[in-house]
Order: structure tokens, then sequence, then C-alpha cells
């Protein structure tokens, strides 16, 4: 048994072979006029949104950004109205965009999402949107 030379020569034209077909895959790739991301001027700021989140439980808690406030059976919501103006005369001093999402459990009472759009009127606050948690 001495050393096989035609296996070599095997490996040799199947790895010559392969990187003949990589090369033509690279002309073609280097043939399409794409441009990659990089980073962009822009002239004008860029403002972004100032977004608070609302949550109303099963029981009717809302929440403000996952904190509480105000009772379950309050109607008014006196608290969650103040702080959404507060939150709406920051925004337009900063002049930027505040959104609001309200997030509410799928069985909680639809009462307290008009009483949250209520408090949301009271604020003038128009930039509004809803979603329904399945954590519940």
């Amino acid at each position: 048994m001495g050393f096989q030379i035609a296996p070599m020569i095997d490996v040799v034209f199947v790895i010559l072979v392969f990187f003949m077909s990589l090369t033509a895959t690279v002309k073609i790739e280097a043939e399409l006029n794409t441009k990659l991301p990089g980073s962009a001027s822009s002239s004008a700021p860029v403002n972004f949104p100032d977004e608070q989140t609302i949550s109303i439980e099963l029981n009717g808690q809302v929440l403000l950004n996952d904190d509480p406030i105000d009772a379950p059976n309050d109607t008014a919501l006196p608290r969650l109205t103040n702080a959404l103006l507060r939150l709406k005369q920051n925004a337009d001093a900063a002049k930027t965009t505040l959104l609001v999402t309200i997030s509410s459990a799928p069985k909680a009472p639809y009462a307290r999402t008009i009483d949250v759009l209520n408090a949301l009127a009271a604020a003038a606050v128009d930039n509004v949107t809803f979603t329904v948690d399945e954590s519940f």
C-alpha cells in the first residue's frame, strides 16, 4: 500500500469546481445595484411621540403606566384626568405628540372604557389607540 494520488486529485477537482461556481455568483451579486443602509442626514428634527399606556383590569381598576390610579368604582376618575392634563401640557410645551394606548382586559366592563375616554376628552387628548391585553 502506497500513497494513493487518485483520491487526492478528485478532492482537488471538487474544490476547484466549488470555487469556480462561487466566483460566478459573486459576479452576479456585484451586478445588483443595491445600496446598504447607512447614516442618513435629515434637515428637520425628528419628533418622537410621548406614549402613555392606560390599562383596564377585570375588576375595573385603571392603571396609568402600570401604576394604579383612582378607585375601581370611581366613574369620574379625577386623578387620571389631572395626570392626563399634566401630560398633555408637558407634551404641548415640548412640542411633541401625546399618544395614549388603552389596553383593556378582554372581559373588562365597557363602561370603564367609556370612563377612561371621558377622562381623555376632558384632558383634550385626541391621539388614542386601543388594544386588548390577552394576559388577563
